[in-house]
């Protein structure tokens, strides 16, 4: 084996060594009987991301500019605090934040379709840690949805 190859292996992660070893794996989402493509299916990575990088912005400007004199070390927490009830009650009811509405995203639960409150609450507490968003399965899901049993979809 070239040294370039087992690069490549080892760069392009699991799921590709696991492709070329020929397992079928499916699309993402394909065991949640969601489609592979468009509205309902799960969204990507980057999306997710950029939701998460504007509703931390507006959290910490919502943090800044009304709770802490100037940028300091509460202002940090402050903004966790806020992004927690911001997340909570937002997914809660209408299923989605600024940022998962902005990115064109909603959170469901995968066997009634709409969040409940205790699952919201569940599932942004879990993502306050970041360690469980982190972990992610085969289709692209965090610890945190897994266990609240939800998932982001592109709306």
């Amino acid at each position: 084996m070239d040294n370039r190859q087992a690069i490549g292996s080892w760069l392009s992660g699991p799921r590709a060594a696991m492709e070329e070893a020929g397992i079928d794996l499916g699309y993402r989402g394909e065991q949640l009987g969601l489609p592979e493509h468009g509205p309902g299916s799960i969204a990507r990575p980057g999306r997710r991301l950029g939701a998460l990088v504007v509703d931390w912005g507006l959290c910490l400007l919502i943090a800044y500019g009304l709770i802490t004199e100037g940028y300091n070390t509460a202002t940090g927490n402050w903004a966790l605090l806020i992004l927690f009830l911001m997340s909570a009650l937002t997914v809660g009811s209408i299923g989605f934040t600024p940022g998962k509405r902005l990115f064109g995203l909603r959170v469901v639960a995968l066997d009634t379709g709409g969040v409940q409150p205790l699952r919201a609450l569940l599932r942004t507490a879990l993502l306050c840690l970041a360690v469980p968003a982190l972990i992610w399965d085969r289709d692209g899901r965090g610890l945190h949805d897994r266990l609240a049993r939800t998932v982001q979809v592109r709306v």
